[in-house]
């Protein structure tokens, strides 16, 4: 019996599940969700992995899984069951932990999605097969190493900009560890493409270089450059943000006791709920 294309279709099934569940249930999602204060402050280090398997939306998790279906068969059927794993959750660790070390200053930074692991699969298949064509829906096709560059310089302008609430520095982080291990498993194919991924991996490595170290000199609308200079460091921020949910805690409390918890507002009954979740 051919199992080519089982684990595929396992990971995008347990994506389905596991993201209809956080759409039904907020709770369930804001436990697994990518959030920096909860990793760094409170040591949830699971949600480097369970992040990747929940979604905003269905628009989110069916193009995600639509793109991950389109490249992985292939992948898994050149490199095998246990090199495709590899990839994939390297990939989706490797773009959380860049995105971890960039908003490492911004404690309610949050992300959720499968992109960083799915950008590790199709730069991997661009790494490995220098002759494939990327399609759009079947409309459009162009060589695989076009689409590469096109997509390292339009990740590297979003993060720069901020102009979406597109996590693009997971984007990149999970295409770059994507290619890299590709090039590790099968080094004779990366050679093949050297001077195509030499290209696309050189100004990545410069411009995360910029974008972490040295923000204030890209000249944009850049999220470190316009407020982390104000906010101070994660645990003033903490400190901070915790500070006001308290007082609007006991501000509730304090209304319950005199006037009794039907006299809360819908917006004030939400709040409750979201604080004792917490404390849960």
């Amino acid at each position: 019996m051919n199992n080519t294309g089982m684990i595929s279709l396992v990971i995008t099934i347990a994506n389905v599940i596991f993201s209809i569940k956080g759409f039904k249930n907020r709770a369930f999602f804001d436990k697994y969700a990518f959030r920096v204060e909860r990793i760094l402050l409170f040591k949830e280090y699971y949600r480097v992995v369970t992040s990747g398997f929940l979604h905003v939306n269905w628009q989110h998790l069916i193009f995600n899984m639509l793109s991950l279906l389109a490249f992985s068969w292939l992948l898994e059927a050149d490199l095998g069951a246990g090199a495709f794993l590899l990839i994939y959750f390297g990939s989706l660790v490797g773009g959380d932990l860049l995105s971890l070390l960039i908003h490492r200053h911004t404690g309610d930074y949050s992300s959720v999605g499968a992109s960083g692991a799915i950008c590790g699969v199709i730069f991997a298949c661009i790494a490995l097969f220098p002759g494939m064509e990327v399609s759009f829906f079947g409309l459009l096709a162009i060589p695989g190493w076009l689409y590469g560059i096109l997509y390292t310089g339009y990740a590297i302008y979003g993060i720069t900009s901020r102009r979406d609430n597109i996590g693009h520095d997971a984007h990149l982080g999970g295409a770059l560890v994507g290619m890299g291990l590709a090039a590790i498993i099968a080094p004779q194919a990366m050679l093949a493409n050297l001077a195509t991924c030499i290209t696309i991996i050189v100004p990545c490595i410069f411009f995360m270089y910029v974008i972490i170290s040295k923000p204030h000199i890209l000249l944009v609308d850049n999220f470190f450059y316009k407020q982390h200079h104000v906010v101070g460091d994660i645990d003033d921020r903490y400190v901070f943000e915790r500070a006001n949910r308290q007082k609007e805690l006991d501000a509730i409390l304090e209304k319950i006791h005199q006037k009794g918890i039907n006299s809360l507002s819908k917006a004030e009954r939400e709040k409750l709920e979201r604080y004792s979740q917490q404390i849960k």
